[in-house]
């Protein structure tokens, strides 16, 4: 050692002691040769546990839903190789949502580097276009000014995730340690917006003349903590707010001025009101065209301000009349003392009342007659968390199909980061692992995984993840017996050639005991709720298989091409529906 303050570590030690410095108590990963050496230093550094995944894919998705849960940096390693490129749909599913993600690789000696050494991949040049920046790092006096800097751009402007790869010699090799001679300068990734600029004034003018504006709250609101801020925005010009998939929950479901999600799956309302405005207000989200419906025909009334931090996403998809660039909060702060209040509701009055019939929907409304639909099963895993007190200490975490939409509309979030799921990327094999990083960044929460039997099976192997973590994590799977939205997309566009949709599943009540977690089948309405109640009140993991109606669909739905308001409703003459009836 040189002295107490700055110690000669190894490059290995050097890691772990600079992710301690900046926080990190978890991670997620698989050893292998390549990173052997920052597996032998981990026991010099009690604070940080590691998480032993079945797969690397898993690890990605785990450091990624303990970012969604928690807002702080998840954390993954893996080594050279398999176990880097494994990394890359979970680093693509982090990069397309936005979510701070370091992830850890070993990589071959720097002396062998290019020479197809064994397990050699370039992972930077793979993930170069799924991840916010990429390192490689050859030497280890490199590895704490890297790695902070990676931590610094993947929290700092629009998250993203971060790939740090070290060469086993940098592991190897000694430097002296100064975590704070290794901070790096500070980033600012776009200048201030000043309340003066003239973006500022033509907002007000357009805000201050709409009749019919509408909020569409995004992934944004969440990212930038600006939930008060909205809300507040709202309800002193009683401006509606609308919500992408990725911000349910940013706005309580049940203010009076949430409407509800918008887009594809979204409420018809919502929809309809977006096509009515004359104002929109994109807070945080990006026009992707889940959203929008056919671009030509968005929204033809509406003046569009744009409140984005990334510049990149400013009439990338739909073109704005105002951009106010900057962080969502702070443009907010600088933009509401600039506005005079208004009252007049009658905007949300004519929404209201174009809900009508609409908003009570037949599913939920159904009798009980035998017949047990996915609608049925999450509204009422929401209505038994409700009933608990545990709405606002529940996590929801989805994998990717009907499934999901189905959760966007039947449970009812009321708080931020209560809803984990893949929106860019629509990754299946998402819920399961991501389930876990998010019950590490929250223990003291009820986490719920809601998968499909196709999703759940690309990622199963993590529930002895689950098992060795001794984790209390509920796996509700939604079993139709089919890749569920590739059935409805098939039934409803392709003239019901259901190929290569059905799906065999294993017994999954056997496989769950078999990684030694309890577990029950549910094939009636009325054993949802004692299961859901006895899996949440267990203290251990338990997996309810929730045997569904195999050709139900999600509604309402917009067909590729469609305008936003052009929705696809549940038949009129559904054949389940009839069925139902008749029994």
């Amino acid at each position: 050692m040189n002295d107490n303050q700055h110690p000669t570590l190894t490059g290995a030690e050097i890691l772990w002691a600079t992710l301690a410095g900046e926080g990190t108590t978890t991670v997620f990963g698989y050893p292998g040769g390549a990173i052997l050496p920052i597996y032998d230093a981990l026991r010099k550094f009690p604070t940080i546990h590691h998480v032993l995944v079945r797969h690397e894919q898993g690890a990605s998705h785990m450091a990624d839903g303990y970012a969604r849960a928690s807002g702080r940096v998840g954390v993954c390693m893996a080594t050279s190789g398999p176990g880097a490129t494994n990394l890359v749909t979970g680093l693509a599913t982090a990069m397309l949502d936005s979510i701070p993600v370091i992830a850890i690789t070993g990589q071959v000696s720097s002396k062998v580097l290019g020479s197809d050494a064994f397990q050699e991949v370039d992972i930077t040049g793979i993930t170069l276009p799924i991840t916010k920046h990429n390192f490689v790092v050859t030497r280890a006096e490199d590895v704490a000014p890297t790695v902070r800097l990676a931590f610094q751009i993947a929290t700092n402007g629009r998250p993203g995730p971060v790939l740090v790869d070290i060469t086993k010699d940098a592991q190897q090799g000694s430097a002296t340690f100064d975590f704070e001679m290794s901070k790096p300068a500070a980033y600012r990734p776009h200048p201030m917006l000043r309340a003066e600029s003239s973006a500022m004034r033509d907002a007000v003018a357009l805000i201050q003349s709409a009749k019919k504006p509408v909020i569409l709250a995004g992934h944004g609101v969440v990212d930038s903590g600006a939930e008060a801020e909205v809300i507040a925005f709202a309800e002193a010009r009683q401006i509606p707010i609308a919500s992408t998939l990725l911000g349910l929950g940013a706005i309580p479901s049940n203010h009076p001025l949430s409407l509800g999600m918008m887009g594809m799956h979204g409420e018809s309302w919502v929809n309809t009101a977006i096509q009515e405005a004359d104002l929109l207000l994109a807070f945080g989200m990006r026009f992707v065209d889940r959203v929008t419906g056919n671009l030509a025909s968005y929204a033809p009334k509406a003046k569009k301000i744009h409140v984005e931090i990334d510049p990149s996403e400013i009439n990338k998809n739909v073109r704005v009349d105002v951009s106010l660039i900057g962080d969502l909060k702070t443009v907010l702060q600088q933009l509401s003392p600039m506005l005079s209040k208004t009252n007049d509701a009658s905007w949300v009055s004519e929404i209201n009342m174009s809900k009508g019939t609409a908003a009570v929907r037949d599913i939920i409304n159904l009798p009980d007659n035998g017949h047990l639909y996915a609608a049925h099963v999450i509204h009422d895993i929401w209505r038994e968390a409700q009933a608990a007190g545990r709405l606002e200490q529940t996590i929801i975490v989805t994998d990717v199909g009907q499934h999901q939409m189905w959760e966007a509309q039947y449970f009812k979030h009321e708080c931020s980061r209560s809803l984990v799921t893949s929106g860019g990327l629509g990754t299946m094999g998402f819920a399961l692992p991501a389930a876990i990083g998010a019950k590490f960044a929250c223990p003291e929460k009820d986490v719920w995984v809601i998968a499909g039997d196709g999703g759940f099976q690309m990622t199963a192997a993590e529930l002895s993840t689950i098992v060795q973590e001794r984790l209390a994590i509920n796996i509700a799977v939604i079993n139709n017996g089919f890749l569920g939205m590739v059935r409805q997309w098939q039934e409803t566009f392709y003239d019901k050639n259901y190929s290569a949709s059905p799906i065999l599943s294993p017994d999954f009540v056997m496989l769950a005991a078999a990684h030694g977690i309890d577990a029950a089948n549910v094939t009636t309405r009325p054993d949802v709720t004692p299961t859901v109640t006895k899996a949440r009140t267990g203290g251990k993991p338990f997996l309810i298989n929730f045997a569904v109606e195999k050709e139900d669909g999600v509604y309402p739905m917009i067909a590729p091409g469609a305008a936003l308001h052009e929705m696809v409703r549940r038949p009129a003459k559904d054949p389940l529906l009839e069925t139902a009836e008749d029994e």
